[in-house]
């Protein structure tokens, strides 16, 4: 069923949606807003941004600060549920702590969500972004490494489902920003079983990635490795990096395998 006709079904729950649009209304530009940039972010009247805050608040997973809301450590509870049902982090930490320290750069795992990737494991060796990034770190998928293993998976159709109605901006002049030149990329992933990105998201960063398959062949999650951009560094991540990043691919999916492990979702029927 479309997203648009199912909001139209008597199974919508409005409040809950709108419960959920608050919550995101808190990022790192804005932890503490007012009840008028709440209203004003989610688009939702004043009148409704108050109620929802007020019984998020009685349900603890917001404070407030006189005229200001933030979040409590409570909303910790909903991203660690979904991490502890994955397993797939368990499986892969001891892997990705190897790597890192063979590499002696940081590495992560994301899976997709929508339009980002989010991170659900870390090994961090230096700040390499801007951004700090930890578990349950968003970024656009689009523009990094992880997030292109992952849609280089995807059938056309399937793609073409993803890419619709997206807008793809340019964080940098490097940035691969317009569909065909995306298309393009992701198929050339496709071929090589890695995606390299150097200078798209951030000057000074360069990544590679490769995705993680389920026993099913199905790409959940990607791996990869971040470092500081160099000359030299898109040369050093394809020669030195990423023969040690497919050897922790193979013992992530082997470790997957030996469990039976299988995705509630798979990538390839999520765009569908």
């Amino acid at each position: 069923m479309a997203s648009e006709s199912f909001e139209e079904s008597p199974d919508y729950v409005q409040s809950l949606a709108r419960g959920l649009q608050v919550l995101r209304a808190f990022d790192r530009e804005l932890p503490s807003p007012s009840l008028s940039q709440v209203a004003e972010r989610t688009g939702l009247s004043r009148a409704v941004a108050r109620r929802l805050l007020l019984t998020l608040q009685h349900l603890g997973y917001v404070g407030s600060r006189g005229r200001s809301f933030f979040l409590t450590p409570r909303v910790l509870e909903l991203g660690y549920s979904y991490l502890s049902s994955l397993d797939l982090t368990e499986m892969a930490q001891q892997s990705l702590e190897l790597l890192s320290q063979r590499v002696g750069e940081s590495c992560s795992m994301a899976v997709l969500d929508g339009t980002d990737i989010v991170y659900v494991l870390r090994v961090p060796v230096r700040r390499v972004m801007s951004v700090a990034l930890g578990v349950g770190a968003r970024l656009p998928a689009f523009a990094t490494s992880m997030g292109r293993a992952i849609l280089a998976d995807l059938a056309d159709d399937a793609l073409a489902a993803w890419m619709k109605g997206q807008t793809f901006r340019a964080y940098t002049p490097q940035t691969l920003h317009t569909v065909s030149a995306l298309k393009a990329e992701l198929a050339r992933v496709r071929k090589q079983g890695y995606a390299l990105v150097s200078r798209e998201l951030e000057h000074g960063l360069c990544s590679i990635a490769v995705p993680i398959h389920a026993v099913d062949g199905s790409v959940v999650a990607a791996l990869n490795v971040g470092m500081p951009y160099s000359d030299d560094a898109p040369g050093r991540a394809v020669k030195q990096i990423l023969p040690v990043l497919r050897e922790a691919q193979a013992a992530v999916e082997q470790t997957i395998s030996r469990g039976g492990w299988l995705p509630h979702l798979t990538m390839k029927n999520a765009y569908a």
